[in-house]
């Protein structure tokens, strides 16, 4: 078993780093999408994920073995992840079209929710006590969150309620896409699978980009799109670092909250921008919905990793017993 270094703070920062950096994505995302169409920023960032993740694993001699495709349970779960992934950036980005940033962030919370049920119909994993509880406090935050628009959003079609069902789907396909890559990683390691996802991306939606407008982008628009870019390498990696020096249960703890960056970074950049941003306006019911949401993704997340503690607690107060 993979033992961390016990460096609590550089763990900790690291986590905050991704919290942080997949808090701000949205936003910037929602500020490019006025001058990019979703396919060419989803196509622009896998090439440059594919091209940074490439080189690094080539610098390694560690590029993924293609012969392992030709088994036909890794293909058919290789092209599950491929579409799964790639249906999840298009999904989520086409339902910011309609949503805010904060909105988007909120919703797709769903998607470690999914994974969850998933991994209970697929693996057969047991759904603990406190996971239940955090699925209905997860839930029951995301109606909260609605509740000035929750009427209109189940009784009108309206842009918003189409937003709301893209994100949701992105959430499905991101479950579907996790499981699979749960399962590939007996036959390819995490970085192996997502430079191979990264390069079919990039083969299926430069074809369907327009890069024209490129041409006149703003600074600022240019700006936005390179932080997308290397927003998932590097929240990616700090990620997989944090995990390296810090327990998994307390990194889950900290990437629940953020939503919670997703709505402070978006009013700091309404109130520095407002031409490009309009931050959402919440009400009191509304941040206790975030906040539910926020809780109850990371019950869910805890409630293993808690159990798992506890359970070794006892077996250490055991042994010391007999001994």
């Amino acid at each position: 078993m993979h033992q961390i270094t016990g460096k609590s703070l550089v763990g900790l920062l690291l986590a905050l780093t991704t919290a942080i950096l997949w808090g701000i994505l949205p936003i910037a995302l929602k500020i490019v999408l006025d001058v990019l169409s979703a396919n060419t920023i989803t196509a622009i960032r896998f090439l440059a994920a594919a091209v940074i993740v490439g080189l690094w694993l080539a610098a390694r001699g560690k590029l993924p073995a293609l012969r392992i495709l030709y088994n036909r349970k890794v293909a058919w779960l290789m092209l599950i992840a491929v579409v799964g992934l790639l249906s999840n950036y298009i999904m989520y980005l086409s339902g910011l079209n309609y949503l805010t940033a904060e909105t988007g962030q909120v919703v797709i919370q769903l998607a470690p929710f999914l994974m969850m049920l998933g991994g209970i119909l697929i693996f057969k994993e047991k759904l603990l006590l406190w996971q239940k509880i955090g699925a209905f406090t997860l839930l029951g935050g995301l109606l909260l969150f609605f509740n000035e628009r929750l009427v209109q959003l189940v009784l009108q079609a309206s842009s918003e309620t189409l937003g709301v069902l893209l994100v949701i789907a992105a959430g499905i396909t991101w479950a579907a896409y996790a499981l699979a890559q749960k399962q590939l990683l007996v036959n390819y390691s995490s970085k192996q699978i997502m430079y191979l996802l990264y390069v079919a991306g990039t083969i299926c939606f430069i074809p369907v980009s327009d890069f024209s407008p490129l041409q006149t982008m703003s600074y600022l628009h240019w700006a936005l799109l390179v932080f997308c870019c290397l927003n998932t390498v590097v929240a990616y990696g700090a990620f997989a670092e944090a995990l390296h020096h810090w327990e998994a249960s307390k990194v889950s703890a900290v990437l629940a909250v953020t939503p919670l960056f997703t709505i402070l970074f978006a009013n700091i950049t309404g109130w520095l921008f407002p031409d490009f941003l309009q931050a959402q306006q919440l009400n009191l019911w509304s941040w206790l919905g975030a906040l539910m949401v926020v809780t109850g993704s990371a019950l869910t997340a805890l409630a293993p990793q808690f159990v798992e503690y506890r359970a070794a607690k006892r077996v250490r107060k055991l042994q010391r017993d007999v001994f």
